[in-house]
């Protein structure tokens, strides 16, 4: 496929990953828990909790999209395609959680999408070891928010809990295999700043 080809694949893919509902290739790890009796408050509180990861999982779409268009090795190209689609397992799960907590998802995301986007081609470009390199800290600071998550939603949703229990396992994947496939390591600054950024984000879509 020619770099023509794979820009209108990933255009595509923009378009439906913001605008369309997501498809999950896997069955939503809730399906095997019984929704549990939620106040109308802790119901509020979630459907916003899984509205973060929502936006979070828009994001993945499109950093992902962004270093696989410039990312310089195919197999590194592959790996990224691959994870992908495992972030597009969690886009429609969280999509379907939001639904059943009567919430919805953030009026901010086709922004978040854009910005993503812009910081993978950025992270490509600069090479396929900090390419890596910040897939590798993302999945590292997306596991330890979803740590976060767990201890902020209540004990008997097991609904949500199942989802993003298996987000966070994916997560940590993720970033083995960032690392496994010769991933650099930020600076402290770089991290920090991407963990202000992200906080910044978070606090946003719970409102927004």
């Amino acid at each position: 496929m020619n770099t023509f080809d794979r820009f209108i694949l990933q255009f595509d893919r923009a378009l439906r990953t913001v605008a369309a509902p997501a498809r999950a290739a896997r069955p939503s790890p809730a399906s095997a828990c019984p929704e549990a009796p939620l106040t109308a408050a802790e119901k509020t509180h979630v459907g916003r909790l899984m509205r973060i990861n929502h936006s979070g999982e828009i994001c993945a779409q499109a950093l992902y999209q962004g270093q696989a268009l410039t990312a310089r090795v195919d197999s590194n190209r592959a790996a990224l395609q691959s994870a992908a689609q495992e972030e597009e397992d969690h886009l429609a799960w969280c999509e379907q959680r939001i639904a059943e907590l009567g919430g919805r998802t953030s009026w901010l995301n086709p922004f978040w999408y854009a910005g993503s986007l812009a910081l993978g081609v950025l992270a490509g470009v600069a090479g396929d070891r900090w390419n890596l390199a910040f897939l590798k800290e993302t999945e590292r600071q997306v596991e330890a928010h979803l740590a976060g998550h767990l201890a902020r939603i209540p004990a008997q949703d097991q609904r949500t809990r199942a989802v993003i229990e298996q987000m966070k396992t994916d997560e940590a994947g993720h970033a083995a295999l960032a690392q496994q496939l010769g991933a650099a390591e930020f600076p402290a600054p770089v991290k920090w700043a991407m963990a202000w950024s992200s906080r910044l984000m978070t606090r946003t879509v719970y409102w927004v």
